[in-house]
């Protein structure tokens, strides 16, 4: 009796993204901490010292957490309404504060009562930060307004109104003490210089700017708004350099790694894109549950936080490397004798004995084995098959179907099964390495199931979505036709015109020869 072989699985190629260092590096990251918070998390900003404890803004609180602690080591509530942009001075001791009553409030990081409460604004206060010099802070709100403030004597250095609309984003350079920029609803970017009245360059964006930052060398500038992330070029008078559209929805926030090499823009499409800064294309992309509102990266990249508009707070620490090393150095020997031999060739005088290869049948192969279609097909119906190797089960419809036994596997079902079976081919009758197999199976699931229709709203239900995918898929070949079409008459164009150019030239050369002849 011959030996039963197994079902053949015919393989692929897997569809997925290309292995890059970079994919390597951003998915070195544990399993996400989820947080959650009293609102929606506006701002998350690191301290720029260890140990990069990081403040996290929502509602009307201020919330400080350790790196590695799920609980805030550290509250401050002294809001009467929301509170806005938390942020740290370069020394990591205080830290300023805007908030909806449109006072700036800023507080001893050891400490729990405002150092000093600086009041001027008449509306909320969304933007504030510290200049580089540590003793001056900015401020832009919903009054229009951007201003300057004096840390020791507590009052306000000039104010400029020069935006029309909402203020709400800002930064400082890093370079020049002197020099900040805010970012409004609108659509530009506004670059103010301390020592003059007025601002010194407007850039226009060209939608409502939600987001602005400064490269480490204070020459580079990146608003977002809308779909836009677009660079500018400060030094050669806001030129624009690049502009990027990755996003399917509003950008939200921005953010650099430690090195500066890698661009990191958050947006509510719940997608956190990361760029190269010098060729501006995505490296890498993190996918998250609901819309992005806020996004900060630490000091060494240790530690990647992301708050979301549902008061989440998504925080990854990066694996540690140190123990991966150690746990291979362990493996090493083990593997060293595990492969002892494998390389050896036997002499000519030696006698060699083959072990038997005992071939372990999987389940759906014992079912064919022994002639139970039904069942086999039912195996390959389950959910770890039917989602993640959907290759298994139409190779198993396949060779059901050249026994001739794929119509009797596929009669004789329940409602439920029904559903499944047609859930599974409406989903993948159009992927084309599965479309000549699953084509034949939805004729036959049509053929014996065609007299209960009407019978069961879930099953009708079924058949018009694999009537819907069906429709859709002969659109998109009539489209992709016509394109084809079209390509085939400008190629045929393109090439009678390369042949017409040389008979013109050989025309001209003999016209020329004859014309020199009859001279001479």
């Amino acid at each position: 009796m011959a030996a039963y072989k197994p079902v053949v699985v015919q393989a692929f190629p897997k569809l997925g993204e290309k292995i890059t260092q970079d994919t390597l590096y951003w998915r070195g990251y544990k399993t996400p901490v989820q947080i959650k918070e009293f609102g929606a998390v506006n701002k998350i900003h690191f301290s720029p010292v260890p140990p990069y404890n990081y403040a996290v803004t929502a509602s009307s609180r201020i919330h400080i957490y350790g790196r590695y602690s799920q609980e805030p080591i550290k509250t401050f509530s002294r809001f009467k309404d929301a509170a806005y942009c938390a942020t740290y001075r370069d020394d990591g001791n205080l830290l300023v504060a805007g908030s909806e009553e449109g006072s700036i409030r800023l507080f001893d990081v050891g400490g729990r009562a405002p150092l000093r409460q600086f009041d001027g604004p008449t509306k909320a206060v969304h933007v504030v930060g510290f200049l580089s010099d540590k003793y001056r802070i900015f401020s832009g709100g919903d009054d229009y307004s951007s201003s300057l403030w004096d840390i020791p004597n507590g009052t306000e250095i000039i104010s400029y109104n020069e935006h029309t609309d909402y203020v709400r984003c800002g930064c400082a350079s890093k370079v020049n003490a002197d020099v900040f920029i805010t970012g409004s609803y609108d659509h530009t970017v506004k670059l103010f210089d301390a020592r003059t009245k007025s601002s010194v360059m407007t850039i226009e964006h060209g939608h409502p700017v939600e987001s602005v930052l400064l490269f480490q060398s204070g020459g580079l500038l990146v608003s977002a708004g809308g779909r836009y992330v677009k660079v500018w070029d400060i030094l050669k008078g806001g030129q624009l350099l690049v502009s990027l559209k990755n996003h399917h929805k509003t950008v939200t926030c921005l953010c650099l790694n430690s090195s500066g090499q890698r661009l990191l823009s958050g947006s509510l499409d719940r997608h956190v894109k990361i760029y190269s800064t010098t060729s501006y294309k995505v490296v890498h992309s993190f996918n998250y549950a609901t819309s992005i509102l806020s996004l900060a990266l630490s000091p060494e990249d240790e530690t990647i936080v992301v708050g979301m508009t549902n008061g989440v707070l998504n925080v990854k620490h990066r694996k540690p490397e140190e123990r991966k090393e150690e746990s291979q150095k362990k493996r090493q020997p083990a593997y060293r004798t595990h492969v002892k031999g494998r390389t050896y060739m036997p002499k000519q005088e030696d006698f060699c004995v083959s072990k038997p290869v005992k071939r372990v049948l999987r389940k759906y192969d014992k079912l064919l084995k022994s002639f139970q279609s039904s069942k086999a097909l039912d195996a390959v119906l389950e959910p770890p098959i039917r989602l993640h190797t959907p290759e298994v089960t139409v190779a198993v419809m396949q060779e059901l179907h050249r026994r001739g036994t794929l119509r009797s596997a596929l009669a004789g079902r329940d409602e439920k099964q029904i559903n499944l079976l047609l859930t599974f081919v409406a989903r993948r009758v159009i992927e084309p390495r599965f479309t000549p197999v699953l084509v034949t199976v939805a004729d036959m699931i049509t053929d014996i199931y065609q007299p209960v229709v009407g019978q069961s709203a879930i099953v009708d239900r079924q058949f018009l979505k694999l009537q819907e995918a069906i429709g859709k898929e002969i659109d998109y070949q009539e489209e992709l036709l016509e394109v084809l079409g079209m390509m085939d008459t400008l190629f045929a164009t393109f090439t009678k015109k390369s042949a017409t150019y040389p008979e013109e030239n050989k025309s001209n050369g003999l016209t020329e020869t004859i014309e020199t002849n009859m001279n001479n």
